[in-house]
This record gives structure tokens, C-alpha cells and sequence, in this order.
């Protein structure tokens, strides 16, 4: 399979950050021919509104059961061996005076002993994306920190231990994946800064084992359009520096002005994407608004070091209609800035 390499122009590029909304008859009567339908129309609405590099909209991990994470926690750690997924009173009761993620009661699963990757298959869904795609596509995984802190673990006892075997992990299943890029997902680690070292670690040793374009996606968190975590970007300078990266895609339009001035601190050799579509609410954002926003940045952070504009985070909370007319404001908005 070849791989489709991302545009070196225009000088900004245009991507989406990951999950899409889901089309109500792919849900309504889901099926492997559905899913592939469903997922060249998510790419096909992205490569007519012009972005440059498109996801494959993550609709194959949305689990009805699951509507609050999208998949992007149960997809993964569901198909581990080692994990226990059918969750109990008592595990539920555990893991909620132990953990500290307030919004979450419910662990994703038990570990009951050493993990292993199971049926997980990031190189089957990656390849059916990139089929059906005629354009370089970006591939998603969740970060490992993040992963680990929805487990109620049995077996290590020890969470840097737990954290390090799921990157272990993806680690081996990013290493072939024929997307021209793959990004690594972390919400959880801005509200927890000083887990920077660890999160560090995992992180790398999955963006080491990747052999195109590596970007990792940085927000603090959406549910129904709330804010999950507190902090700044200002706090995980270090662990943005740490980061073997080409390119970041941060939250930034629904985060205060001085998050934008913290980003001049980022080591040069990194690519900066800036998130100017806010998909925590509904307003459609105008080109003029856009293009304020990279400009304003342009200026902050220099000429060169945007390189990326792109929405905070992934659509998935959001309908359709408003999802789509986000992204051609997106695309409109960058071209004004750029005059083409």
C-alpha cells in the first residue's frame, strides 16, 4: 500500500483533529459495508471543504454503550488481554474513591493480569481508511497515560508499571501503519502537569516506533462542552519540549488569551498547530474570524511557526450540519489569511 505523503503548501495546513459526528443510518443498522461507506463519506466532506490533511473520523470505536468517550478509551483498552470489561458494584466502588478523575466513576476495565495486545488491530483500521482515502490521512491513538488512568488495576499495582505496558503496546502497533501521519491523543495530562515525566516516557516510546509524520494532540477535555481539566499550557512547557514530535495540535479557541503566549516557548524544531474552530459550542465561526485568529498568533509566535490550523478537538459532540460548515470556515478562513 502506498504511502500518500502530506503537501508542503500552502505554508498553513488544514486538518481535522480526529472523530467525527456519526451518520444516524450508520448507528441505525450497522454493518462492515456501512462503516466503509460511512467512513469515505466523513473523508469525502473533508476533501471538498479543502482540508489538507484529513482523518478517517474514528466511526468504527463509537460504542452506543460508551457515548461519552466516543471509543477512544474503550476501543483500546476493550480489546487487551488482561482486562476484565465486565465492571461490577465492587469495582465501581473502588475505583471511584481511588480515582481522580472526577468526572468518571466507572473505570473502562479491571486488569487482572499482564496485558497484551488481544484483538487489537490499529494496522487493519488504519489500512481500511487509507483505501478508501485518495489523499494523505491521519491516523489517531490515545495516549497511554490517559488510557491508564480509566483502568481499576489488580495486576501491577503500580501505575507508572501499567502505564509503560500500554505503551509497550501501541508502541508495536504503531510501528507499520500506512497513514501519512499518526497522532497520539492525550486530555488528561493538562490537568495533571506534574505526571509530565511519565506521560513523557509513554509517549515517546510510541512516537519513536513511528515511521511517517508524528503529531500529538493536546486539549483539555470535552463532555457535553464542558472543560474537563485545569491548567495552562504554560505548565506543560517541559513535557511539550520532551515530546520527539514533528508537529502539535493544541486547544486554543476556547482557551484564554495568555495560553497563546506560552506557545512562543516551544522549542523551534517543533511545528505549532493551533486550534481556531471552537467545538464546544455552535456558533459558526466566520472566515474573518478565522483568519483573526491566525493572525493572531502569527504575530505572538512569529512568521514560520504556525504551521497547523485545525478545531480545538474532535467533532463527535457535535451535528453534523454544524460540524461541516466548522471545517469549510476552517479552510475559508485560512485561505483569507494567506490570500489564496
Amino acid at each position: 500500500m502506498m504511502k500518500k505523503v502530506i503537501p508542503n503548501s500552502p505554508e498553513i495546513l488544514t486538518t481535522t483533529v480526529g472523530s467525527y459526528p456519526l451518520p444516524s443510518w450508520l448507528t441505525a443498522l450497522p454493518s462492515e459495508e456501512a462503516l466503509i461507506d460511512a467512513t469515505r463519506v466523513i473523508i469525502d466532506i473533508q476533501r471538498q471543504a479543502g482540508i489538507d490533511l484529513p482523518t478517517d473520523g474514528e466511526l468504527y470505536r463509537f460504542d452506543i454503550n460508551h457515548p461519552d468517550t466516543n471509543g477512544m478509551i474503550d476501543y483500546f483498552v476493550g480489546a487487551m488481554d488482561g482486562v476484565r470489561t465486565k465492571v461490577g458494584r465492587s469495582d465501581w466502588l473502588e475505583f471511584s474513591q481511588k480515582s481522580t478523575m472526577s468526572f468518571r466513576e466507572k473505570p473502562a476495565g479491571v486488569v487482572e493480569s499482564a496485558l497484551g495486545e488481544g484483538g487489537l488491530n490499529l494496522f487493519a483500521d488504519c489500512s481500511r481508511a487509507v483505501r478508501i482515502a485518495s489523499a494523505p490521512l491521519k491516523f489517531t491513538v490515545t495516549s497511554p497515560y490517559m488510557l491508564a488512568r480509566t483502568l481499576l488495576d489488580k495486576h501491577y499495582e503500580n501505575f507508572e508499571a501499567l502505564t509503560l505496558a500500554i505503551a509497550e503496546i501501541l508502541a508495536q502497533q504503531a510501528s507499520d501503519l500506512p497513514s501519512a501521519c499518526v497522532q497520539i491523543d492525550e486530555a488528561n495530562l493538562p490537568g495533571n502537569s506534574a505526571d509530565w515525566p511519565l506521560a513523557s516516557q509513554a509517549i515517546n516510546m510510541i512516537l519513536d516506533n513511528i515511521n511517517t509524520e508524528r503529531a500529538v494532540h493536546l486539549c483539555f477535555g470535552n463532555y457535553s462542552g464542558q472543560t474537563i481539566q485545569k491548567g495552562t499550557w504554560h505548565d506543560l512547557l517541559d513535557f511539550i519540549n520532551s515530546l520527539h514530535v514533528d508537529h502539535l495540535i493544541l486547544e486554543l479557541a476556547h482557551r484564554p488569551q495568555s495560553d497563546l503566549d506560552a506557545l512562543a516557548d516551544i522549542d523551534a524544531k517543533i511545528k505549532i498547530g493551533i486550534g481556531v474552530v471552537d467545538i464546544k459550542i455552535n456558533h459558526i465561526e466566520t472566515a474573518d474570524e478565522i483568519a483573526q485568529r491566525i493572525d493572531e498568533a502569527t504575530k505572538e509566535l512569529g512568521n514560520g511557526r504556525v504551521r497547523w490550523v485545525h478545531p480545538d478537538c474532535g467533532f463527535w459532540m457535535l451535528k453534523r450540519s454544524v460540524a461541516d460548515r466548522k471545517i469549510e470556515a476552517l479552510v475559508k478562513g485560512r485561505n483569507r489569511f494567506l490570500g489564496i
